[in-house]
């Protein structure tokens, strides 16, 4: 979440004239994240989420999400819910954006995650990929292998700017990955970007997944493989076996893996370290004059990047069938 495009009092209160929501009380803007620009909205009937969709988010895309968060919310899973218009409608225009309000969920998401919350978030991972199975519609992911090599295109003329040898170490990776790349896994709906800033907890427990910008259709592994990223290493970028145990474990219990989703772990986790380094390096080039956004450091995931080099088999990651 970020704040890219700012919201005028009249811009709100126009937006606001298509629902049933009362007056605004107050719009404040949330500065995590990278993506979209997110305000927290308070109104006379309750408390939202609001989102400008910015960057990386194709319009065309928009229905997919919102109807994909309320299937997941039909089976079960705790998540945002679009609030629609007095008209019927979810996906409005604010600032000359496409925008939404959702509902606003509680809890707090965890900076120093245990081992207990890798294996509650290994779960709900499993429980969203079971919840989408009926889902009909498909998103192809458009941040997978086919598109790290636009996004390197774009960045690569000033990689080394970050570190020097960068530009060379991608382009390695890229042409290694699209040698390996793991064909014909179990796929179905991934939430593709499952991070502690996306998953809220109360009182220790799980309350609620959020953002589903990049949810698309790609393997269910491959959606593991990205939370193992996002949630086993350390600050120090060391991998914790006892954490990859716990979330490979909670995941298991709910959604068993195959054979061919264990022995493609490692190459998995390569290719998700990968991906968030390019985008992370293209955020940290291109953050506009102005903007309300905190860019992540890129060199996070070339340490990662460099742990996945080394690993051999999903035992690396404390698999333990």
């Amino acid at each position: 979440m970020a704040v890219y495009t700012e919201v005028t009092d009249e811009d709100l209160a126009q937006f606001l004239a298509a629902y049933d929501l009362g007056a605004a009380l107050s719009l404040k803007g949330i500065a995590e994240g990278v993506e979209n620009s997110n305000y927290l909205l308070r109104t006379e009937k309750g408390t939202f989420i609001l989102t400008l969709y910015e960057k990386r988010v194709n319009e065309a895309d928009l229905p997919f999400f919102l109807e994909l968060m309320e299937h997941l919310a039909r089976q079960g899973l705790t998540c945002p819910q679009p609030v629609k218009s007095r008209a019927g409608v979810a996906l409005g225009r604010i600032a000359g954006r496409p925008a939404v309000l959702v509902t606003f969920l509680d809890g707090m998401w965890i900076r120093r995650p245990t081992a207990l919350h890798c294996a509650q978030v290994g779960e709900a991972l499993a429980q969203l990929h079971e919840a989408g199975a009926d889902f009909p519609m498909r998103r192809t992911n458009s941040l997978s292998l086919d598109g790290w090599l636009p996004l390197f295109a774009g960045a690569r003329a000033r990689a080394d700017e970050i570190t020097p040898g960068l530009e060379d170490f991608i382009g390695g990776e890229l042409a290694h990955l699209a040698q390996v790349w793991p064909q014909d896994l179990p796929e179905g709906i991934i939430h593709a970007d499952l991070f502690p800033d996306n998953v809220f907890f109360r009182d220790g427990h799980l309350s609620g997944l959020i953002d589903f910008y990049f949810a698309c259709t790609d393997s269910f592994a491959y959606d593991a493989a990205i939370c193992l990223n996002a949630w086993c290493f350390e600050q120090d970028a060391s991998f914790n076996v006892t954490k990859g145990q716990a979330f490979l474990s909670g995941y298991a219990r709910v959604r068993p893996f195959s054979a061919a989703e264990i022995a493609a772990l490692p190459v998995l986790a390569r290719g998700a370290a990968l991906r968030f380094l390019l985008t992370r390096l293209v955020d940290w080039l291109n953050v506009p004059p102005g903007a309300m956004v905190r860019p992540k450091d890129p060199m996070e995931y070339v340490k990662k990047l460099r742990f996945h080099q080394h690993a051999t088999s999903a035992a690396d990651y404390g698999w333990m069938p």
